[in-house]
């Protein structure tokens, strides 16, 4: 099996690194700005790296995308012309969903197999056993090709090219935002001397799955918006207390706020369930 890697940045390098642990596996390798690294890793394999996408390509089972996600439709469209029927595109870029859609769509009409592959981790963390997500129409066998080199893949069910990157923003959207009310609670509470004191605090939250407490907050919100904008402005209060400016509950303060005032003009009711507040908070944005 030959495989090509495009872009031998932590991504391509690491899993450059993996494949080559099955049996019989051969690489092609390009990278217009090699770096050290990837000079070592080609010399290690003794395998020339190629500077622009070409002919060379026809040769390739298997192209994986590792370049910036900015070019990345652009770097698909080179390598689908020198593609050879019946080879497989898995693209590990954070291009955008509508991007690697167009992409699939491309490569389907090149007689081509497509993967969206989003990594769902830090590479540089756990390397190969980083998670990886994937769709699309070859997803499934780039997962088995993964596992096959001590990787960590798994298949968005029934998912099309375009899904996986998708749930990786989404997943962005909890965690950044998470991330940054973190930053903001632990400095608070670092100045106040009750850090210790405060994980005690929050770990009633353990005590539910992940997905029943966010179903739950969403849930309420639709009921309490009015009350919790009350409290989000008490919490920005306390931390002024401390010296600190919060660049993150004006926005947590605005989204209660608007969610109360649709309440004022139409309230959703007494004990809604999850698709209910679900589909009266799309009403308001409608």
């Amino acid at each position: 099996m030959n495989i090509a890697i495009i872009g031998l940045g932590e991504v391509g390098r690491c899993y450059v690194t993996a494949l080559a642990t099955i049996p019989g596996t051969t690489f092609q390798l390009c990278d217009a700005r090699l770096s050290q690294g990837g000079r070592d890793l080609a010399n290690k394999l003794e395998v020339s790296v190629h500077e622009n996408v070409g002919p060379w390509l026809a040769e390739a089972d298997w192209v994986l995308s590792c370049v910036f996600g900015a070019v990345s439709l652009d770097v698909a469209g080179q390598c689908f012309e020198h593609m050879k029927l019946g080879s497989r595109y898995a693209d590990l870029t954070t291009a955008s969903p509508a991007d690697k859609r167009v992409a699939s769509v491309r490569a389907k009409a090149k007689g081509l197999g497509y993967a969206d592959v989003a990594v769902m981790g830090a590479i540089s963390l756990a390397w190969a056993r980083t998670p990886l997500l994937c769709s699309g129409d070859s997803a499934a066998e780039f997962s088995k090709l993964i596992q096959q080199a001590g990787g960590n893949a798994r298949i968005v069910q029934g998912g099309a090219a375009g899904d996986a990157i998708s749930l990786k923003v989404l997943r962005s959207v909890f965690t950044k935002g998470m991330e940054a009310l973190s930053v903001e609670l632990l400095m608070a509470a670092e100045k106040q001397g009750v850090r210790d004191k405060l994980y005690g605090v929050l770990k009633d939250i353990d005590d539910s799955p992940l997905e029943d407490f966010i179903n739950m907050l969403v849930r309420t919100h639709t009921i309490h918006a009015k009350r919790r904008t009350h409290e989000v402005a008490e919490a920005q209060k306390e931390l002024q207390g401390s010296g600190l400016t919060s660049l993150v509950l004006p926005g947590v303060e605005a989204r209660f706020a608007n969610t109360a005032a649709a309440i004022d003009v139409q309230p959703v009711g007494e004990n809604p369930t999850l698709e209910d507040a679900l589909q009266w908070l799309l009403k308001q944005t409608a």
